[in-house]
């Protein structure tokens, strides 16, 4: 195993799939901490046998077994809480046990230094609160053996072997620069890790804000935005009104008859490019697409209130579907024809259902435009009174037309032909014929 695996393997060691982020950083620092001291450990023991008296090596060995077996035994039984406290514990500790075993802070060059450690690991490892006991626990330690040293220097002095003040102040310098460098690493490490985690967490909101957005997207596809907000935010059955809404229906001629020689997939690829493209005009015209119902389309104006003169919308939408059908043989290659109704009144909206809901219209609007498109002709947009005088004034009309129509009577309808800015010769021959 290389050098780089090594070490990543012993960054993830001791981590669990469902630790969180602040565990897991917890965990990987306290591994770190634990190699560095036990490297600068290991670095003070050398250099303090080459230029030092000849100590014991045994307090400073035995500090470095403790930390290695209490980290294989957190490797093996995976019990955080207690690896980390009694790796502190060692922290604060072994270091005064070392100066004393060795006399005084001057021969020993400050070595109860590295036990502030203790509280700068509590503070990284467990939390700010927690950290304050370990800190008093350090200043304790510190000032007993001031106390000590002050009131028994000289028999600490007469017992214990003199070292050269060069070798003393270059082991000072070296546990300075050691603890500093131990601290540094370890707030570094610190620093980066939870940089890495706000990155994590920034993408991951981005992904989330991501799939939100698809999501109302989704919901945009099917439900009106009002209605969708509404949804989003409000558990009620939602369910309104509208005293005047135009309603248009878009039938296609001999739809059955063509596709009984088609396979499944051609039928689909051409009813989705027909409805696709009515879909693409239906957004221009800024009228609201309400379903599909097999081969025929639906389409409402006024349901939001964004323009005044719905009913004018929805009449140049309805030419716009039908000249697009007479023109673009890219979309209708089959030369598909269609049926168009439109009426205009009273109509009740809503969303049924709590699964694979749909926002449908219902009422005698509906119906009546529902009905004059079933009895129209291919190639013909018929509307009722209500619209005709709503439109005569932009719009061209054939004279009226009393048709018997099921569940209403005999109802007059009008046959739109052109808008009155067009000068629809051909539009109203072939209307005509």
């Amino acid at each position: 195993m290389s050098d780089t695996k090594f070490l990543g393997a012993l960054h993830n060691a001791g981590i669990h799939p469902d630790d969180d982020a602040e565990t897991r950083l917890k965990k990987s620092l306290l591994i770190f901490a634990t190699g560095l001291v036990c490297l600068g450990s290991m670095l003070w023991l050398f250099l303090y046998g080459q230029m030092g008296p000849q100590f014991s090596a045994t307090p400073p060995f035995i500090f470095q077994i403790l930390l290695v077996s209490n980290l294989l035994f957190f490797f093996r039984t995976g019990n955080f809480d207690f690896f980390r406290y009694s790796q502190l514990a060692l922290f604060l500790f072994a270091p005064f046990a070392v100066q004393w075993s060795i006399g005084n802070f001057i021969t020993a060059s400050g070595t109860s230094l590295w036990g502030l450690l203790a509280p700068i690991g509590a503070l990284l490892f467990i939390g700010p609160r927690e950290s304050i006991a370990w800190f008093f626990a350090f200043i304790f330690l510190t000032a007993l053996s001031g106390f000590f040293d002050y009131f028994l220097a000289d028999s600490i002095a007469a017992t214990t072997p003199k070292v050269a003040t060069r070798t003393s102040v270059f082991f000072f310098a070296l546990n300075f620069a050691a603890i500093s460098s131990i601290v540094y690493l370890l707030l570094r490490y610190a620093v980066l890790e939870k940089a890495k985690a706000q990155a994590s967490l920034e993408t991951t909101h981005q992904l989330l804000l991501d799939e939100q957005e698809r999501s109302e997207r989704l919901l945009l596809n099917i439900l009106p935005g009002p209605i969708a907000e509404r949804l989003k935010y409000d558990k009620q059955t939602i369910a309104d009104g509208f005293a005047d809404v135009t309603v248009m229906f878009v039938d296609i001629v001999n739809f059955t008859r063509v596709a009984e020689g088609l396979t499944p997939q051609q039928v689909f690829a051409m009813l989705n490019r027909i409805f696709s493209s009515f879909d693409e005009l239906a957004e221009q015209f800024g009228v609201e697409k309400i379903k599909t119902i097999g081969d025929a389309y639906m389409v409402a104006g006024g349901l939001n209130n964004e323009q005044s003169n719905y009913s004018k919308s929805i009449a140049e939408l309805a030419i716009a579907m039908r000249d697009l059908l007479h023109h673009d043989f890219t979309v209708n290659d089959m030369h598909l024809d269609v049926r168009i109704g439109i009426g205009t009144g009273p109509i009740v909206a809503g969303v049924l259902g709590k699964k694979k809901f749909i926002y449908d219209l219902w009422g005698d609007t509906v119906n009546l435009a529902s009905r004059i498109t079933s009895e129209g002709t291919p190639g013909m947009i018929q509307v009722d009174e209500t619209t005709y005088h709503r439109l005569a004034e932009n719009f061209i009309f054939n004279e009226p037309q009393t048709l018997y129509l099921k569940g209403k009577g005999n109802t007059v309808v009008y046959r739109l032909i052109s808008r009155r800015t067009d000068q629809g010769r051909e539009a109203i021959n072939s209307v005509a014929n």
